[in-house]
């Protein structure tokens, strides 16, 4: 039976001036409540899933023309009774309806509270509603593939599955304890050992993929390396397509580190341009050369710049150490100025526009991040509960291999339990749900 709690509405739609506002109304009697202000089908009596045209009413002054799309519970996205209004994008409009809406009994809706009232009424699990903010912040296509998977359930079938598999075992050594007395054994040791090693299989290659799915939401990080005037700042411009950064003839223009990020071919990118990298005395360059150097070991992808061989020969010798582990190319820049193109991994002119394309292209090749048909967690709680999950496993077996009673056993099978029903929202607390869904914008 679904629970409609006290009525609630907000702007859902995002706030200044626009074309539309939609402001949605869910709970008890939002249809009713909605009805004392708009003019023209009476919505309680409509048939659910139908868009009705009228116009909000402040006793006979009409403020605007609408439409009001119906949502009978079950039916609605919190599973409540729900009205979402589509008015103009007017912010004072939009004032006056949502005023309307609380002098006639709602009050406004707290972030994600939409979202947290479909997860109380079963329309989805945690993962699930935690995906519904990944899917509105996602800003490019791996992202939004990973938010869409996890929103239809992929992760959380896989949990689900593993938690049914272990709840089987966990119930037949609960059995054992209350035959205490009389020495059985309802739960093979053998066969309970195969699940724990199943479980932690397939486990693993979750918890691995973590470092993947956070590139993937945040961008992969690149490096542009080189010494003072080689054209990272102008390469930087040329792969933004805007002047993002100062170039000038005068060396070390760029004492700080400036990032930002762009989309090929679907992955994101954060480019960070860095300081020249040379010997200086200037306190403010030495400064902005140490961040270079910070910069470096934190990308993934490292673009070291050069135009002569004497560049690429200094920073071969003062900073590949610092890209061990990192996939690094040599990129040999104003190509259209140079003759000799077999020394580096491409060559470019930021200012001809030759090896742009190229150079995108490599970067997306060389990303090599799984996105389609695979799981891949990109929330550091679900990482958090896995480790524990996998950490309560690993207690289990070691329980095992010293051949320990039932009731240890059962404890830290019930550990288990509980942190995979901590990561699907099966058991939760009301400041675990305050922390997820505070996070949510006001109207989802």
């Amino acid at each position: 039976m679904i629970h409609q709690q006290e009525p609630i509405c907000a702007l859902a739609t995002a706030p200044g001036v626009g074309a539309i506002g939609v402001i949605r109304v869910s709970g008890l009697n939002a249809i009713q409540i909605v009805d004392a202000i708009f003019k023209g089908r009476k919505l309680e009596n409509v048939k659910t899933h139908t868009v009705h045209f009228g116009t909000i009413q402040k006793g006979e002054k009409v403020v605007d023309e609408v439409l009001s799309a119906v949502f009978k519970s079950p039916k609605s996205f919190t599973k409540e009774d729900t009205v979402e209004i589509s008015c103009h994008g007017s912010s004072f409009v939009i004032k006056e309806i949502l005023k309307l809406l609380l002098d006639n009994g709602c009050r406004l809706a707290k972030p994600g509270e939409f979202t947290q009232r479909a997860f109380m009424n079963g329309q989805f699990d945690l993962v699930q509603a935690e995906a519904v903010a990944d899917l509105i912040e996602a800003d490019s296509a791996a992202a939004h593939s990973l938010a869409i998977n996890q929103l239809r359930g992929g992760f959380s079938d896989k949990l689900t599955s593993l938690r049914d598999e272990l709840i089987h075992f966990a119930s037949m050594v609960e059995l054992e304890l209350d035959f205490g007395e009389e020495d059985v054994e309802f739960a093979d040791r053998d066969d309970l050992k195969k699940l724990i090693e199943s479980l932690q299989s397939q486990l693993t290659p979750l918890i691995e993929s973590f470092d993947a799915g956070n590139v993937i939401k945040e961008g992969i990080p690149v490096a542009i390396i080189g010494q003072p005037n080689v054209g990272k700042s102008t390469l930087l411009n040329a792969l933004l397509k805007e002047e993002k950064a100062i170039v000038t003839e005068i060396a070390g223009t760029t004492r700080d580190s400036i990032e930002d990020t762009m989309v090929i071919r679907g992955m994101k990118f954060r480019f960070i341009d860095t300081a020249g990298i040379r010997e200086t005395e200037d306190i403010v360059e030495s400064i902005g050369i140490e961040k270079s150097r910070a910069a470096l070991q934190k990308a993934q992808v490292v673009l070291f710049l050069f135009d002569a061989p004497e560049e690429r020969a200094y920073l071969e010798e003062n900073y590949t150490s610092l890209a061990k582990d990192k996939k690094v190319f040599w990129v040999k820049t104003k190509a259209d100025l140079s003759t000799n193109k077999s020394d580096a991994d491409l060559n470019i002119s930021a200012k001809t526009g030759e090896g742009i394309s190229e150079l995108e292209n490599t970067l997306f090749e060389s990303s090599a991040v799984k996105t389609q048909g695979d799981t891949v967690l990109t929330n550091l709680r679900h990482y958090d509960l896995l480790i524990k999950t996998n950490e309560a496993l690993n207690e289990v077996l070691n329980g095992l291999g010293l051949n320990i009673t039932g009731d240890f056993l059962a404890q830290d099978i019930r550990l288990a339990l509980l942190h995979l029903g901590e990561l699907t929202g099966t058991i939760t607390t009301d400041d675990l749900l305050k922390n997820i869904f505070g996070k949510f914008c006001i109207g989802k």
